[in-house]
């Protein structure tokens, strides 16, 4: 081998080694890993973590599956999710201060469960988007200006049907009552406009409203004690006090063969006759697919209308029918359990 061939060799293999430096050098620079064994990347970026405040006025089935609802809604979404969950306990004093605790920790979103929670998140703050469920009347309420323009940084599902009291209030006649009564708190705004409303379809129908008030789960069985021998039916509406301790109602009804309509399912699988209702955990989970459009697609709840439940059906409890010796008619086209 001559020299002159020896230096052309040499000079050809430091230049391949300065290339395939710079190659390392370029991969190295961009972040990239080689592809795993099913050919995708392994390229790295950090997901933010997302902290969500929850809370609701008390613990009870249905707002409990509402709150699994949005979760799962967060959760289905890819999100990443830090949550502060925080509850009430039924005290509605408490509610304000949870409210301004979520905002101190600055959390990207409050996630109110119930009328009472949703009204002292919106008046702890203008900034931080709120999302609700489980509440009745949310323009009566104050939470939002209309259903379809809510305005501000609260938008939310509804827990009441459109449907659901007028063909309740139908139904109690169908089961023959005349006098109906309704234990509820007065305390709870919620409550009071349910209460309005069923007075003015109960007229409509020729049936009574008797009512009777209870502010804590204690008084509950003592108020519908108070309604026998005045009443030939019951109707529980969606209370947050009332249905918390609803087995004492519904003691009181099969006792004296009353039929209790409630107002909704889980109160059915609980022990009450029957209910036109929907799966809270249903509303809870459309409440979580709003939150995903705020967290992800950057949208305000000013351009999220608030929603009604989608589905709405007649539920009986088979147990408690036979308990009070009522036929199930096919006629009612109910969902029997």
């Amino acid at each position: 081998m001559t020299r002159k061939f020896m230096k052309l060799s040499l000079l050809l293999f430091g230049l391949l080694f300065v290339l395939a430096a710079c190659g390392t050098d370029e991969n190295e620079s961009s972040g990239e890993t080689a592809t795993n064994g099913s050919g995708e990347s392994g390229k790295t970026e950090e997901t933010k973590t997302f902290k969500i405040g929850t809370t609701q006025i008390l613990e009870h089935p249905s707002l409990d599956a509402a709150k699994e609802g949005f979760k799962q809604a967060i959760k289905d979404a890819g999100i990443e999710a830090e949550y502060v969950d925080k509850s009430a306990n039924n005290d509605n004093s408490a509610n304000m201060t949870i409210a301004q605790q979520l905002v101190s920790e600055q959390v990207d979103l409050i996630f109110a469960n119930s009328t009472p929670s949703a009204q002292a998140a919106k008046g702890a703050t203008a900034d931080i988007p709120i999302i609700f469920t489980s509440v009745t009347d949310a323009v009566g309420a104050e939470l939002i200006d209309t259903m379809a323009a809510p305005g501000a940084n609260v938008t939310g599902t509804i827990d009441l049907h459109p449907e659901t009291m007028p063909k309740t209030i139908a139904f109690l006649k169908e089961l023959g009552a005349t006098n109906v009564g309704m234990v509820y708190n007065a305390g709870e705004q919620n409550s009071v406009a349910q209460i309005t409303t069923a007075k003015e379809l109960a007229e409509k129908e020729g049936l009574k409203i008797v009512e009777a008030s209870a502010s804590s789960p204690a008084e509950v069985k003592q108020a519908a004690e108070s309604l026998i021998g005045k009443v030939d039916a019951f109707y529980i509406i969606t209370d947050n006090t009332v249905v918390s301790a609803l087995e004492s109602v519904i003691d009181v009804a099969n006792s004296n063969k009353l039929p209790l309509i409630v107002g909704e399912l889980d109160s059915v699988e609980r022990g009450g006759l029957a209910a036109y209702g929907f799966d809270y955990y249903d509303i809870g989970y459309e409440a979580g697919q709003m939150a995903v459009q705020i967290l992800l697609e950057g949208k305000t709840p000013s351009e999220i209308p608030a929603a009604y439940p989608a589905n709405l059906k007649l539920v009986i409890n088979k147990a408690t029918a036979e308990t009070l010796g009522l036929e199930i008619k096919s006629e009612w086209g109910a969902e029997v359990q």
